[in-house]
């Protein structure tokens, strides 16, 4: 909840691929209150009050995720229309071309988006989630201590930097600092 908070204030791609990896760590917890509390709220070390909080929004999104049927896999609806928020924004980036920064970086990044979307089976929906499935895919493998290919690697790096710069980008236009 406050890593949430902090994130989606501040850049809106981490917020997303904070949230998918809260979703695996609920399902990892069986959506089990006992085991929400015990491994995911009580790391924060908050107190009583706060600690509350945090397990009714990690509860809150347990049951949003078993009203959302993706207690297996998936994601919860809010986010997945946030990325495609995000998606819409990169095409009106692009279709604008207000900023060349991030027409460069699209450019560097196009090829690699669409072989990783072939690669993957096409499973991501438009250009924006197959960079974000990748950078949490590449996450993934770290924390299981995978060994990644340097292609692989400078290819992920390419990818976050184009989304990095449309999140930062995507945060300026919702604090109204920046506009097409």
């Amino acid at each position: 909840m406050l890593i949430a908070q902090e994130k989606r204030k501040k850049n809106i791609a981490e917020y997303i691929l904070y949230m998918w990896q809260v979703e695996d760590l609920l399902r990892a917890c069986s959506f089990n209150p006992e085991l929400i509390n015990t491994k995911l709220v009580s790391r924060f070390g908050a107190d009583e009050q706060t600690g509350k909080k945090i397990a009714a929004w990690y509860n809150n999104l347990a049951l949003a995720m078993e009203k959302e049927h993706i207690k297996e896999k998936g994601h919860l609806q809010a986010i997945t229309n946030l990325v495609s928020d995000l998606n819409e924004f990169h095409l009106k980036m692009i279709a604008t071309q207000v900023d060349g920064e991030y027409l460069r970086l699209y450019q560097t990044n196009r090829d690699a988006i669409s072989e990783f979307a072939r690669k993957s089976d096409n499973s991501a929906n438009n250009e924006v989630d197959a960079c974000l499935n990748a950078l949490y895919g590449v996450l993934l493998l770290k924390l299981k201590n995978v060994e990644i290919s340097s292609l692989t690697q400078n290819t992920v790096e390419g990818f976050g930097r184009m989304i990095g710069h449309l999140s930062a980008r995507y945060i300026q236009f919702e604090n109204d600092d920046f506009e097409f």
